[in-house]
């Protein structure tokens, strides 16, 4: 790639733009709906303390080898990587990295924006009082209804495609930079004036304890495995969107300062939207680990019983929006630049690249209605009960097990069973298939190759005269690149795949 490409995208304006633009990046649906969710399954204070060390060890050393590349390339992640690759004699696999983190983005586009409508219906949901007094059964018909009816979930993942492309179309200068300084101070403000709020609630005091007090009994292997996963994951690393950030960070910006200020807003967003959401769950005696229902299923409820909980719903779910459609936009970048980089105007580009991920989105739409019962790899177990005749305990007695490389689950079903016999049958949609492929297997990879191409493969005067960092600070920072990091991400990545 030659040096007249470098740059041409544009440089955010300060070292402060490129942390909003960043934490908008981080900040998503994984800080205000799934955080908060993982956290009450989890035991509360004990695993946010899990979490923050997580963020320490395997986020922020990666991190900052994902900007310091970015920064170094002053293109996109694809053609950054290939060049860096060449420019450090490596193998082969590395210069895909971007092409990895470009896909990984443009699948993760595809279904982002369709879980972010969501947020959109909410929005009127909540402002038009659908909530006010009501019940378990109401919140579960509603979401229910939303997730059956596939034009509407088609309407709202248009919309919300076409909001992140506007934002994209319009460049660094007048579209990025310009829709981060809009969104996050909004962002923030809101979190704060839901935060006030929450503090007035009579369950402010439990959620507070729920939040941080520690009781490590209450952690599990799983508990830290999730708390691992997550602590990559909210970072946006491995997407090739900080990357791609970071090709238009100001050269004379500090790198670790202001990575280190990015984790701590993401994080304290995390945080604060946990002291938002548990109070108002444990002021209305509701269960904390109410697992992904928690954010459309019993908030609603809790906002519906409150005194002008209409408006304070339709407030949070804004929030919520603004969150995710920061988060879609950084996402969709990669693909974006390496178009115009091609000599594609980036209008054209970014119609192309949201054209594609809508239509791939259409997938996602589908299965939670139409598709549902269509699955890949079905496992159909057939069991009976058996009860011990001394101790008198029940256990499960497999009598048969077949595997589907795609089956209809409703056929399945319909086969008869001999008395005392059960089926279970697990299988993933089309969106299952999407998330488990980016989650466990291409963001995971792309973390890992990031983090051995810079820690083992970069040499160690580029890395330092890019990082322009204390030689203790460096030296801490190679370090937990090269051994800490690659075995977090490892954790991750078998887990995920067992």
């Amino acid at each position: 790639m030659t040096s007249d490409k470098r740059g041409m995208h544009g440089i955010w304006a300060s070292r402060w733009t490129f942390i909003l633009a960043a934490v908008g990046s981080a900040v998503g649906l994984g800080n205000i709906w799934k955080f908060p969710y993982i956290t009450g399954e989890n035991g509360g204070g004990a695993f946010v303390l899990v979490y923050l060390l997580c963020i320490l060890v395997a986020g922020i050393p990666v991190m900052i080898a994902e900007v310091l590349l970015g920064r170094r390339g002053r293109m996109s992640p694809i053609h950054t990587m290939q060049a860096e690759a060449r420019r450090q004699n490596a193998p082969r696999f590395f210069s895909g990295i971007g092409w990895m983190g470009a896909v990984s983005g443009f699948f993760i586009l595809s279904f982002y924006s369709v879980i972010a409508g969501w947020t959109l219906a909410y929005i009127g949901e909540m402002a038009s009082g659908t909530f006010n007094g009501a019940d378990a059964t109401v919140a579960g018909e509603t979401f229910g209804n939303l997730l059956g009816s596939p034009w509407v979930l088609l309407g709202l993942h248009t919309i919300f495609m076409i909001m992140t492309g506007f934002v994209i179309a319009r460049g660094v200068k007048h579209g990025l930079e310009d829709g981060v300084r809009l969104m996050m101070p909004l962002l923030f403000v809101m979190l704060i004036l839901l935060l006030g709020y929450a503090i007035t609630t009579p369950g402010f005091g439990q959620g507070w304890n729920f939040m941080f007090s520690f009781d490590f009994s209450k952690l599990t292997t799983e508990s830290i495995v999730v708390a691992l996963g997550h602590s990559f994951f909210t970072l946006s690393l491995g997407m090739g969107a900080i990357m791609a950030y970071g090709a238009y960070m100001p050269s004379e910006a500090s790198l670790t300062k202001t990575i280190f200020t990015v984790a701590f807003l993401d994080t304290l967003v995390a945080l604060v939207a946990g002291l938002i959401i548990f109070p108002i769950v444990f002021s209305h005696g509701m269960e904390p680990a109410a697992g992904p229902g928690l954010m459309f299923q019993t908030l609603p409820i809790a906002f519906g019983a409150l005194p002008g909980g209409a408006w304070i719903g339709t407030a949070f779910f804004v929030l919520v929006a603004i969150a995710a459609w920061s988060s879609a936009i950084s996402i969709a970048e990669p693909a974006v630049a390496w178009a115009v980089e091609k000599g594609i105007k980036r209008g054209t580009a970014t119609i192309m690249v949201c054209v594609l991920a809508w239509v791939l989105g259409v997938g996602t739409v589908l299965s939670f209605n139409e598709w549902g019962d269509k699955q890949f790899f079905v496992t159909e177990t057939i069991s009976e009960s058996v009860t011990d005749p001394v101790s008198g305990e029940v256990s499960a007695k497999t009598l048969s097990s077949s595997f589907h490389l795609y089956a209809n689950t409703t056929d399945l079903k319909a086969v008869p069973l001999a008395e005392g016999t059960e089926r279970a049958i697990s299988g993933k949609t089309f969106f299952d298939i999407l998330d488990f492929l980016t989650a466990n297997i291409l963001l995971p990879l792309g973390g890992l190759a990031i983090a051995v191409f810079v820690g083992w493969l970069m040499r160690r005067e580029d890395s330092a005269n890019e990082l322009q960092a204390d030689e203790t600070v460096y030296n801490v920072w190679r370090f937990m690149l090269r051994f800490l990091s690659p075995l977090a991400i490892l954790f991750i990545f078998i887990n995920g795949l067992l």
